[in-house]
């Protein structure tokens, strides 16, 4: 059995390095005197010194930030009010000598003398920034997650394991008829549904919940509790934890009433109605859809009249099911063909999100328009607006060029994207290598201008367009690949087929790579240039 040793320094050395250990530093404030006692940790917190530090305790609190300071003043004076609680707990900013914000978590105990006053209060402190700033992050994927769903035009809905509603988006209440989404948590179909209907529902998501077998592109007839009937498309899906466990059921539901009622009033539209509602269970499969449209490897037919030709193919390997990287091949005319890569800020559900305004805005541009710096203009004022309308803060970087393949002259205007590698008989290179070529990253400002550029292709056999996730993948001492490494592979297998030469590429890459695996999304788009008799 271990004992305090008969020495308190020794005692006083074991607690500053046991609090020192837990990151903790103690204080100790008599509530008479204006100064207070601050341990060396705190000191480090507050980035003063002994001398220096201030009494945060002490009115008017200025340390303490604007927005946690009636929350940090309220506990404190509850802690010094005649018999009040015998501890003070607190989380504030305090602003400190190195001019930053430390979130610093704050507790205390209230010692009283007989009559119930506040003498004297001591306690730790900790610094949470790190904590703090995380659930800051979390809090913000939990909102652009809950505006995606919500302005999805689905009803979208989780239920636990006894078919209780636990979340729904504004879908699914507005399909209800009621002003919230929440005033549907906790129901049951039975309280919506007639019996039929209610029952063979929860059937259905009891056996997903056993058998982890999902339900997909089912047609049911609603009937309601007060005997009308709508049609949905549902697909239902096992809900589980983070662990693998089955909490229950998810699903989404898309109305197809007007449909039904119309293949019943006239068999003669039963083909179209059949067209329509694989279009809704596409649309169910929303995640899916996006991913097949960036993995397109259909190029148009690309020649001239004086027989020029381009050749293309692409590679895309995404690192999960929602990505950000795509590219476009946008005929103009029989001789000019434009060539899009783009790459969104991150991964997954926002990312995606981007990437669909991104090609919602690229099916208006005007395809006739030759110029690559219009172009990229107007992509970038779409995106802007959007983006600011949603507060929300996104970027995307691309590249456009205008091949005129009857002259072979290449017109170019880049959005912060890394440049295309052009191969040619003699030497590879990189175009937009310098920063006045690369322009800004569209969606960051609205009055963001871009240049053009042009190049003469007369003698180039090969462009390479790509995104950065070839670039930053990382061998084990973690250097990246970067652009030199991939200008020696495109120069070293260019006399190769296009679906070689890309093939080649990639699997450098992975050589180069620890674990022989990709960090970020990679997309390459290869343009071969053809000229007659070579």
């Amino acid at each position: 059995m271990s004992e305090l040793s008969s020495n308190p320094s020794i005692d006083s050395d074991r607690l500053d390095l046991a609090l020192r250990a837990s990151n903790e530093g103690i204080w100790d404030w008599r509530t008479d005197e204006k100064n207070i006692f601050y341990s060396r940790r705190i000191l480090e917190f507050l980035e003063c010194t002994a001398s220096t530090a201030p009494n945060i305790f002490l009115p008017p609190h200025l340390p303490v930030h604007h927005l946690d300071r009636p929350g940090f003043v309220r506990a404190i004076r509850q802690a010094l009010d005649l018999n009040g609680p015998e501890t003070l707990a607190a989380d504030a900013r305090v602003h400190t000598g190195g001019d930053i914000w430390r979130w610093l978590r704050i507790r205390g105990t209230v010692v009283r003398n007989r009559a119930g006053n506040a003498i004297r209060i001591a306690g730790s402190m900790i610094d949470i920034s790190l904590r703090k700033a995380a659930e800051a992050q979390i809090e913000e994927e939990r909102h652009l997650l809950r505006n995606l769903i919500d302005h999805v035009p689905l009803q979208i809905y989780f239920k636990d394991l006894e078919s209780r509603v636990v979340m729904a988006n504004r879908g699914m209440a507005d399909w209800h008829g009621l002003a919230t989404s929440a005033e549907l948590n906790g129901k049951h179909d039975r309280d919506l549904f007639s019996n039929a209907h209610w029952e063979k529902a929860a059937a259905d998501e009891q056996r997903i919940i056993a058998s982890g077998i999902p339900m997909t592109g089912q047609l049911e007839c609603e009937t309601w509790r007060e005997g009308r009937e709508t049609f949905v498309v549902t697909s239902k899906f096992p809900w589980r934890d983070k662990s693998g466990q089955v909490k229950g059921t998810f699903g989404v539901s898309s109305d197809v009433t007007s449909l039904v009622l119309a293949q019943r009033q006239a068999t003669e539209l039963a083909t179209e109605l059949q067209q329509k509602n694989t279009s809704y269970e596409e649309e169910v499969k929303l995640a899916r859809e996006i991913q097949q449209a960036l993995s397109t490897t259909r190029f148009p037919s690309a020649i001239s009249e004086n027989g020029n030709q381009l050749v293309f193919g692409s590679r895309y390997l995404p690192i999960s099911g929602l990505a950000g990287d795509f590219f476009e091949v946008i005929p103009l005319s029989n001789k000019k063909y434009g060539i899009f890569i783009c790459d969104v800020m991150g991964h997954g559900v926002r990312a995606a999100l981007i990437v669909s305004m991104l090609r919602g805005l690229l099916a208006t541009q005007n395809i006739n328009n030759p110029d690559p710096v219009d172009f990229l203009h107007t992509l970038n004022q779409g995106l802007t607006s959007i983006l600011k309308r949603a507060n929300v803060t996104m970027f995307a970087t691309a590249f456009y060029g205008i091949i005129d393949l009857e002259n072979l002259i290449l017109k170019y205007s880049c959005a912060g994207h890394p440049g295309p590698v052009i191969a040619g008989a003699e030497n590879t290179t990189q175009l937009c290598t310098e920063r006045c070529e690369k322009g800004p990253a569209l969606g960051l400002f609205e009055t963001a201008t871009f240049s053009a550029h042009d190049i003469d292709i007369s003698n180039i056999q090969r462009l390479l367009l790509f995104t950065d996730g070839v670039l930053e993948a990382e061998n084990k001492e973690g250097e990246p690949f970067h652009e030199n490494r991939l200008l020696q592979i495109a120069s070293k297998h260019s006399v190769a087929s296009m679906d070689e030469w890309l093939d080649n590429i990639i699997e450098s890459v992975l050589t180069f790579a620890d674990g022989h695996h990709f960090d970020d999304d990679v997309c390459l788009l290869g343009v071969q240039i053809q000229r007659p008799g070579s």
